[in-house]
């Protein structure tokens, strides 16, 4: 008589998830659905690595989607977390510990002179929306091919990320009359961006996008186009919204804008700011933010925003990446993962690699990746079949191409050669 087979803790899990919780996950891409492979149930994090629930070790790259930029179980955010825990979680009150996040996220985005604390990045792009629509009296929307900026109703049309990895075009439960408001067109396209003006000058009340793209896999600004993007707004009355919920505290400490020296209206953030924990906020100029409930009529609120656990841990996080070097050393990390991938793509063929300071991507395709467009070229087939080659050799990738990886400060010179030798042999 056979043996019968074990099944793992991982598919255990699984089993009963999908009983109680729709597609048996909480977030899409966690089904791992467009890698053919089943949900991986974590139980730990260490540094740069993840354990699962039945004792394997991966080498991490997506970081909790991008807020383990010090890796994970940092000693100084989890002891800022434990002392906090000790005077209680939440109060539905202002504290001190929100207080001082405000004073610093102002003291290094200088493009943001007051700041709202929200609990995700989707609370934060819905809210600096809907003051930008109220500060210039305008209702409609114009936003990228590719950039994602939550599941709010008016993002959800060609939005990347969780969509395009599930092959969805749009979005069941959204009104048409929900996106009407919303214009899409494509990243790094400037002259689709003053025909939109042209045709829509006096209705526009603010241009949003993700000054680096992210959630289509990582595609870069070409030159001058967020220049271009500033100009034109200022010229016609619109606002410009900088989405760096990714990006803010990662590719540079003051976020893309200091990196590519643009100044927007309004920014949104999360991620790093909230250390691991549930987090988001928007800010920008003085004038517009004044508009927002108490102190304006533009209201928006949130039992859990500014709680003390989440700003504790964003603050002593951000404390950490003040230190000198911090930023330099992440790159140099970057480089030589993108030098590594760079190599074995020239030496294979048929791939792209795309990066900045904490962000990679490799894509399937020959032909440079600008927009969403070119991106979708990609042979996601082959990434599937990469994606689980790595996932058996201990590397934890995105387990999508239109997701961008993370790269933390504590992966070290060996851990990236390791994966350079496990995407060699994957490839």
């Amino acid at each position: 008589m056979s043996t019968p087979s074990v099944i793992s803790r991982s598919k255990q899990l699984a089993a009963r998830a999908e009983a109680v919780i729709p597609g048996g996950v909480n977030s899409p891409a966690r089904a791992l659905k467009a890698v053919g492979a089943d949900p991986i149930y974590f139980d730990r994090g260490d540094g740069p690595y993840l354990f699962d629930v039945d004792g394997n070790r991966f080498l991490d790259y997506v970081g909790s989607w991008g807020p383990m930029i010090l890796g994970h179980c940092h000693p100084r955010v989890l002891e800022a977390i434990e002392v906090t825990l000790a005077h209680g979680t939440s109060f539905g009150a202002p504290c001190r510990q929100e207080v001082e996040m405000a004073e610093l996220v102002c003291q290094l985005i200088p493009s943001i002179e007051m700041v709202r604390m929200v609990n995700s990045g989707t609370e934060a792009t819905m809210s600096a929306i809907r003051v930008a629509r109220a500060f210039t009296k305008r209702d409609i929307i114009v936003k990228f091919e590719g950039c994602y900026h939550g599941h709010g109703d008016a993002f959800l049309a060609k939005a990347g990320s969780g969509l395009a990895t599930l092959g969805i075009s749009s979005c069941p439960g959204v009104p048409e009359e929900a996106t009407k408001l919303t214009i899409t067109i494509p990243f790094n396209d400037l002259d689709a961006v003053k025909k939109v003006f042209k045709e829509h000058s006096k209705e526009i009340a603010a241009v949003i996008l993700e000054p680096v793209v992210g959630n289509a896999g990582l595609i870069l600004p070409q030159d001058g186009f967020l220049k271009g993007l500033r100009d034109i707004t200022e010229k016609e009355g619109a606002l410009l919204i900088f989405d760096e919920v990714m990006t803010g505290f990662r590719v540079a400490l003051g976020g893309a804008q200091a990196r590519y020296e643009i100044k927007p209206d309004l920014t949104t953030l999360g991620k790093i700011i909230g250390g691991g924990l549930p987090v988001g906020a928007y800010g920008g100029r003085k004038d517009i933010m004044q508009m927002i409930a108490p102190s304006g009529s533009v209201y928006q609120a949130g039992t859990l925003s500014g709680n003390p656990l989440a700003m504790a841990a964003g603050l002593a996080q951000l404390k950490m990446l003040q230190q000198p070097e911090t930023y330099v050393k992440l790159n140099n990390k970057t480089e030589l993962l993108a030098k590594g991938l760079s190599e074995i793509a020239e030496k294979k063929g048929g791939m792209r690699v795309a990066h900045i300071t904490g962000m990679i991507t490799l894509f399937f395709t020959d032909k440079e990746v600008i927009d969403f467009e070119t991106a979708k070229k990609s042979d996601t087939e082959k990434f599937a079949k990469v994606w689980r080659k790595l996932a058996e050799k201990g590397i934890y990738w995105p387990p999508s191409q239109f997701e961008a990886a993370f790269v933390s400060t504590v992966h070290s010179t060996k851990d990236i050669e390791e994966t350079l030798k496990a995407f060699e042999e994957s490839v």
